[in-house]
C-alpha cells in the first residue's frame, strides 16, 4: 500500500526521496544561497536565519529555519514595530518567490520536515485544533503542500485545514508529484499571491 500516513511510501520511499532531493538541491544551490545570505545580512543584519518553534509530525515541536525577511526596527519605547512596517523590499521579494523557505531543506535533512506536506504552524496553535484539524499532524509538515498550490494566502483557516486533511487522507506519490510540479508553476506565475502577501495571516484561535 502506497497511500496514507504510516505506509511504506510515507515511512521509507518518501523519506529517501526527501533526503536525496534536498541534498542535491543544497549542493546545486549553495552558491545562490550564499549570495542570498549575504544580501540578507547586509539588509537585515544578524542573524541571517529566522528561527521559530513550529509543530511537526505527531504534534512534536521543532525549530523551523528561514531566511529573515524583516528588519529589527523598533519604536521610541524600544519595542519592535508591527511586521508590516518591518518588511523590507528584499524580504517581500524573498517571500513572494518563496526563496525565504529554502533553508527549510535543512529541516528536511534533520527529519523534521518533508518536501511536501501540510505547512508547519506555530506550536501554540495546538491548543485550538479540533480533532479533525489535528489530523494535519499525522505526517511530516512540508516546505510546500496542497494548500500552497491551492491559493497560498487566499483561503481562510478553515479552508486551509480542510485542504490539509484532504492531503493526509490522500497522501501518495501521485499527489506529491503533482504538488511539486504545481509548486514550480505557482512560484513562477505568482498564482494566488495577493499584494498583501507579505502580511501574515491573523492568529488562529480556533473555529
Amino acid at each position: 500500500m502506497l497511500r496514507g500516513p504510516g505506509t511504506i511510501y510515507d515511512r521509507v520511499i518518501k523519506r529517501v526521496f526527501d533526503v536525496t532531493a534536498s541534498t542535491a538541491a543544497l549542493m546545486v544551490l549553495s552558491p545562490f544561497l550564499g549570495v542570498v545570505a549575504i544580501a540578507v545580512w547586509r539588509k537585515h543584519g544578524r542573524p541571517v536565519l529566522f528561527r521559530q518553534v513550529r509543530t511537526g509530525k505527531d504534534g512534536k515541536p521543532f525549530e523551523i529555519m528561514k531566511f529573515r525577511t524583516m528588519s529589527n526596527e523598533r519604536d521610541d519605547r524600544g519595542e519592535l514595530l508591527p511586521d508590516k512596517d518591518r518588511m523590507t523590499s528584499l524580504g517581500r521579494w524573498l517571500r513572494e518567490t518563496s526563496i525565504d523557505e529554502l533553508p527549510e531543506m535543512l529541516n528536511v535533512l534533520r527529519g523534521e520536515m518533508s518536501l511536501v506536506g501540510p505547512r508547519p504552524l506555530l506550536h501554540r496553535y495546538m491548543a485550538h485544533y479540533s480533532p479533525r484539524q489535528n489530523r494535519r499532524h499525522e505526517c511530516r509538515p512540508g516546505i510546500t503542500g496542497w494548500v500552497a498550490v491551492n491559493g497560498r494566502n487566499t483561503g481562510t483557516w478553515a479552508e486551509r485545514f480542510e485542504l490539509d486533511v484532504f492531503y493526509v487522507e490522500n497522501l501518495g506519490p501521485v499527489l506529491d508529484l503533482w504538488i511539486l510540479v504545481k509548486t514550480v508553476w505557482t512560484v513562477v506565475s505568482r498564482e494566488g499571491v495577493e499584494p498583501g502577501f507579505a502580511d501574515q495571516m491573523p492568529d488562529f484561535t480556533g473555529t
